[in-house]
């Protein structure tokens, strides 16, 4: 074997990177662990231990600190950690509305109602908004003129009085595009609030949807609220440090004194510290002698000095002022708004200073404090900058709100650094140019503060007065920094407000129980397979179950590497994964063991055994791949979790089983090894094998055909018991403290109240989940509230159904819409999927007859499981709903299906192609199926083993995921023997002979 020395290098190096990646998840469980230890149960206390701890060194090594480790641990999905899933719809149709100034024209307000109608329908629901509206109006109005509505003084530069309805289009689309851009940034800044651990936040650009998870949240109501508000952008004038730098040391007395217990007349308090603080130098004298006090922590007298540095300087001793040493060794204040600075952890507890209401005889009324949006750049802990604002007028407000801009863009000045030319209306203008002059006539040049939702995203300096509207907005930027800041400036321009559509709420207790089912499920998984293999292939199996091994070490240490989130679909792909990584290993062996008996040496059938089992093992692997791709890019949220460990896995399992292995043996070989490949009970096991395959192919197609027409009557007579996030709805998990509560009690108590179109399944053995389609047409917060307080007061109208608002351990909610979106959506994901692979096989095998076998055996998987889905949903003891899971579980089906198909494929190309001329084409392919069965049965057995597993032990979250799949394996199984190959003979007897 060539590049064995480059291969252990690559697989040492691969191993050291895994470990390193993996240690930094151990480093933070031990952090966490600690603090449950040192809190008791109590939150509070729970999170101060990790805020203490965030800055300090934990790896032991490195020293790397525990914020530094959390960000680059495994991070765990929703479904395991519990929090929030939320999918918002960006409203074009009020930006339209707002860019036409809310115009009263009948036709237009027609064409608007029409195109909302239009995207409503899952018909027309992916087409562009726009699109549909401009196309509406002129079918209303064949010869009118959307120029009319849209061109006015302050857009003609983009848009003439006298301009087409197809620029007008374009004009709107691009305005379109830009309000989804810039809500895209406003929420992630908004989400950046919640301190959440990797949040994920996916801009869907086709449906102008924004999908946003948030693991951790416990807060839903807080979520709600913040994510639907409207975007504010306003302007604001600032103070100077020296200004500010006065009310900072006088709430930090204020505290001071506070902790003291000494009873104290703020004014005077006030008027002594101004007293005492009115210098620069004396500035610095109070910052050096904090700095040195906090430099002291190498003892318990350092413990000692910081507590009391924060009795002596409450709110100096979590921020930093805005100094600078200068030429005399003093501190300095610098200039500028800025006024100090905070790390992360430190923010809220600044903000509790600076909001209390003890200081509010010290803090100026026009005075109040912003943090900047992003961290300081080259701090080495996340660190913000703090502005001192100035408010205007007698509302104490901006000097100037966010809708007077016309236009916002990144270019570059004249030294070729970026910067923001922003563009104002009439109205604007007048205001900018006086209040930029009487900035530009301040002593040492005034900043104009830009803020959005009470972030500060910039803060230049005038330096001159600014007229006709026009602005260059210059500074340390980057061009990502102008890009951001110029959709920001937009947001007053371009409402376009986002409203929540669907989301989904998992409770932490859910999500403890899918971890510690998963985490059994994958290890009993593991030992199943690797017992059968050990059993079946003797010496040999021992060297897959190491290759086996170090896959799944590897599989884990790139997740953690790629900053990939685990989810309950995840797992269900790391369990698959096992079943499919041994399937490489069984065409390796099977082929080695056709080597030996031919007589070969063991070393030469081991060589060529890895040598003929390479084509199928790529052919196989790779049409997998594909699949897994697609689900990537297709699904969302537990799909794309699921898709990537599936591809992450089959590219470890190739590394692994190829290279690892190969490695191994010979290893082996050169220590002179014996090597069985196989146990007394299985040498023979389908040794010779001659199953009339081709010969019975009419009743394969009878039994497939009838088994698929049963199933069509079903779908179209009972159709399918469709999960929440298909049919549209609100789902509860309630937890009932009577544990004899049967569904036919919960019926009779809600049916009265919710309808009978209530649906109660159980869910485990303690929790019952209730999807109700009670006001299901009013999409709010209330709405939401009312069928949840409805829910419990139904409920306990009875005494063995009675619980309280506490039991109801998580809930989804998805409107109709997205609803029929997401049937839409699966449906072209399969076609398309069958549709990729299939043009895949044709350039692999160069005959239709092969894309075309492989595409009908996929149609015909995906629909014999749709058909035994319907026509067993309701007399089978668990859910057959049809939902994201059971779409991701088809496709999985399809991949697992093309992966078996194409390896009886490859081997049916290599007897063609020795076939004598003598020799009938029928027999030829059948020997070719038979002479491959042993390897198909053998994939198919380990497959099916982790999935019953995973079924059994998987928990009730994944139950009816595991069951597609494992019916799916079975029918593959089935079609690529018994549907593939006979549709090549029938539709190939001339080409193939």
């Amino acid at each position: 074997m060539q590049g064995k020395g480059v291969i252990k290098f690559f697989a040492i190096l691969l191993a050291v990177v895994c470990l390193y990646q993996l240690s930094f998840t151990w480093v933070a469980q031990k952090v966490e662990s600690d603090a449950m230890a040192i809190a008791k149960g109590n939150p509070e206390k729970y999170q101060a231990y990790l805020d203490s701890m965030s800055t300090q060194p934990v790896y032991p090594i490195l020293k790397h600190t525990y914020a530094y480790a959390l960000q680059r641990k495994l991070a765990l999905g929703l479904d395991l950690k519990g929090g929030m899933n939320v999918t918002m719809q960006i409203q074009l149709d009020e930006l339209v509305r707002k860019i036409a100034n809310n115009n009263p024209d009948v036709t237009f307000n027609q064409a608007l109602a029409n195109a909302d109608k239009l995207q409503a329908d899952a018909k027309t629901s992916q087409k562009d908004y726009i699109a549909l509206f401009v196309s509406e109006y002129e079918k209303l109005n064949p010869d009118g003129k959307l120029a009319a509505i849209f061109s006015t003084k302050d857009n003609q530069d983009h848009l003439k009085f006298n301009a087409s309805n197809s620029e007008v289009e374009t004009y709107l689309k691009d305005l379109a595009n830009t309000a989804v851009k810039q809500s895209f940034t406003v929420l992630n800044t908004r989400i950046n609030q919640f301190g959440v651990t990797q949040p994920n936040i996916q801009l869907e650009a086709s449906s102008n949807r924004i999908l946003i998870e948030l693991p951790g949240v416990k807060e839903p109501d807080r979520v709600r609220k913040l994510l639907s508000g409207s975007a504010k952008l306003e302007f604001y004038q600032t103070f100077d440090n020296s200004e500010a730098y006065q009310t900072i040391i006088a709430v930090d007395n204020l505290f001071a004194a506070k902790n003291k217990t000494v009873k104290t007349d703020t004014s005077k308090a006030t008027a002594a510290v101004a007293a005492k603080t009115d210098t620069a130098a004396k500035a610095g004298s109070l910052l050096s002698k904090v700095q040195k006090n906090a430099a002291k922590d190498t003892s318990a007298a350092a413990l000692n000095s910081k507590s009391q540095l924060a009795s002596l300087h409450p709110l100096l001793s979590v921020m930093s002022l805005n100094v600078f040493p200068n030429a005399n060794g003093q501190q300095s204040l610098g200039q500028g708004p800025v006024v100090g600075y905070a790390l992360l952890k430190d923010t809220a507890k600044v903000n509790s200073y600076l909001h209390s209401a003890l200081v509010k005889s010290v803090i100026p009324r026009n005075m109040k404090f912003l943090w900047d949006v992003k961290p300081l750049k080259d701090a080495k802990q996340k660190a913000f900058a703090l502005y001192a604002i100035k408010l205007s007028g007698a509302e104490n407000g901006p000097v100037l709100s966010g809708d007077v801009i016309n236009d916002a863009n990144p270019d570059i000045d004249q030294k070729g650094s970026p910067e923001v030319r922003m563009v104002m209306n009439s109205q604007g203008a007048e205001k900018w140019r006086v209040i930029t002059a009487e900035a530009a006539a301040a002593t040492n040049k005034r900043a104009i503060a830009i803020v959005l939702d009470d972030n500060v995203y910039s803060a230049p300096n005038v330096q001159n007065e600014i007229s006709g509207g026009v602005s260059s907005i210059s500074g340390s930027f980057t061009q990502e920094d102008t890009r951001d800041l110029a959709n920001v400036l937009k947001a007053g321009r371009l409402p376009a407000p986002a409203h929540i559509v669907s989301e989904e709420i998992v409770g932490p207790s859910l999500g403890q129980e899918a971890i510690t089912a998963g985490i059994t499920s994958s290890i009993l998984g593991l030992v199943v397979v690797l017992i059968f293999m050990i059993a079946y292939y003797n010496r040999a199996g021992t060297v897959a179950v190491v290759a086996v091994i170090i896959n799944i070490f590897f599989l884990m240490g790139v997740l953690t590497s790629l900053g990939a989130v685990l989810t309950v679909p995840g797992i269900a792909g790391i369990v698959l994964t096992l079943g499919i990584a041994v399937d490489a290993n069984v065409l390796v062996y099977e082929r080695v063991r056709e080597e030996l008996a031919l007589g070969k040496s063991l070393k030469i059938a081991v060589a060529d055994g890895f040598k003929h089992a390479l084509p199928s093992i790529l052919d196989s692997q790779i049409s997998t791949f594909l699949t897994g791709l697609i689900l990537f890019i297709f699904g969302s949220g537990p799909i794309q979790g699921f898709a990537t460990t599936l591809m992450i896995g089959i590219v470890t399992s190739l590394f692994c089983s190829l290279l690892i292995s190969r490695v191994i043996f010979e290893w082996m070989l050169d220590k002179n090894m014996e090597i069985k490949f196989s146990n007394p009970w299985s040498s023979h096991t389908f040794k010779n094998a001659n199953f009339a395959f081709v010969k019975n192919r009419f009743k394969f197609y009878i039994f497939s055909g009838l088994f698929i027409l049963a199933g069509l009557i079903s779908i179209a007579t009972r159709g399918f018991t469709y999960g929440v996030d298909f049919e549209g709805g609100r789902n509860f998990i309630v937890k009932f403290p009577n544990k004899t509560v049967t569904t036919g009690q919960i019926h009779d108590a809600i049916d009265a109240t919710l309808g009978r179109g209530t649906e109660v399944k159980t869910l485990g053995t303690d929790k019952i989940s209730i999807t109700t389609n009670y006001l299901i047409k009013e999409n709010n917060t209330a709405a939401d509230a009312k069928v949840r307080s409805t829910l419990v007061q139904a409920l306990g109208t009875k005494a063995e159904t009675k619980i309280s608002d506490s039991d109801i351990l998580g809930g989804a909610k998805v409107s109709a819409t997205i609803a029929d979106e997401l049937k839409t959506s699966a449906v072209y994901t399969v076609l398309f999927a069958i549709f990729v692979i299939s043009a895949y096989i044709l350039i692999r095998f160069r005959k239709w007859q092969f894309s075309l076998g492989a595409m009908i055996a996929t149609a015909h998987d995906a629909l014999l499981v749709l058909s035994f889905f319907s026509l067993f949903n309701g007399l089978l003891p668990f859910s057959l709903d049809i939902d994201q899971a059971f779409i991701a579980a088809i496709l999985t089906v399809i991949g697992y299906s093309i992966n078996d198909t194409v390896v009886v494929f490859d081997r049916i190309r290599e007897f063609l192609a020795h076939k004598n001329k003598d020799e009938n084409t029928e027999d030829v392919i059948n020997k070719a199926i038979n002479s491959t069965l042993s390897r198909t049965i053998i994939t198919a057995l380990t497959v099916i083993f982790v999935l019953i597993v995973l079924f059994l032990f998987g928990g009730d979250v994944i139950k009816g995921f595991s069951f597609a799949l494992l019916i799916g394996v079975i029918f593959g199984t089935y079609s690529s023997i018994c549907v593939a190959t006979p549709v090549i003979v029938d539709f190939g007897k001339k080409d193939l002979k």
